[in-house]
């Protein structure tokens, strides 16, 4: 039986596509203030804004690619049973032909309707707009999970997290709660990789294994080890 190997992955390995990671700084996105484009309060006050923030989002998902990352993550299918966690809304990792991934903060080519949460539709194209409805008859909007709303698939995350043999954590700060709690529920002894440029701050311990790297690069190099230690 292959070793279920579970990896939670942030904005960083979908930076190295040419995918903004949209907080800097000074806390803006894309030059909009997080809570302008991301609150329930944001899309109520201007549900235009909203729906042009995502559209230059999708329009900007539509033409970058998968990167090394993506596509080894997506390999090491052959040898283990990969869960993949991600905080980013892009399909980049379905692209790169993962076929577990649980997407916690919403899915970037899904619209959902305002009146039945439900109510969930896959986007061909890059443009929602006002007056683009649900079958209700309410208006559309991103299926994002904004600031301030529930994560439905927290509970599903967790669950594969509590159950992993190998954890591993890709391109992300673990600043963003509550994704970034799920380090905290990784079973006793289980190895875990961590493969970040800027490395998160971690407890210390002879199961955690930290590459200070890029995804595409690290994950060359965490693969390898994965294949001739644990497999």
């Amino acid at each position: 039986m292959k070793k279920k190997l579970v990896v939670l992955t942030g904005a960083g390995i979908s930076a190295e596509s040419g995918i903004a990671t949209f907080r800097d700084a000074n806390g803006l996105w894309e030059g909009h203030d997080v809570m302008e484009v991301a609150s329930p309060q944001g899309w109520a006050r201007n549900p235009k804004v909203v729906l042009d923030f995502y559209n230059e989002r999708r329009k900007n998902a539509f033409n970058v690619q998968p990167n090394q990352g993506h596509k080894i993550l997506a390999e090491l299918e052959s040898d283990f049973d990969v869960r993949i966690i991600t905080q980013n809304v892009d399909d980049l990792h379905e692209r790169a032909g993962s076929s577990q991934v649980i997407h916690l903060h919403g899915k970037l080519f899904e619209s959902r309707s305002t009146l039945d949460p439900k109510l969930v539709y896959h986007m061909e194209g890059w443009e929602l707009n006002i007056g683009d409805k649900c079958e209700k008859g309410s208006q559309l909007r991103p299926n994002i999970v904004w600031f301030g709303e529930p994560v439905p698939m927290m509970e599903k995350a967790l669950e594969e997290t509590m159950q992993a043999d190998i954890f591993l954590v890709v391109g992300t700060s673990l600043m963003v709660y509550p994704a970034a709690g799920l380090v905290d529920v990784v079973g006793a002894g289980v190895p875990v990789f961590v493969v970040d440029p800027n490395l998160p701050s971690m407890r210390k311990g002879d199961n955690i294994h930290r590459f200070e790297e890029k995804a595409s690069t690290g994950m060359q190099k965490v693969a390898q080890i994965l294949r001739e230690t644990y497999r």
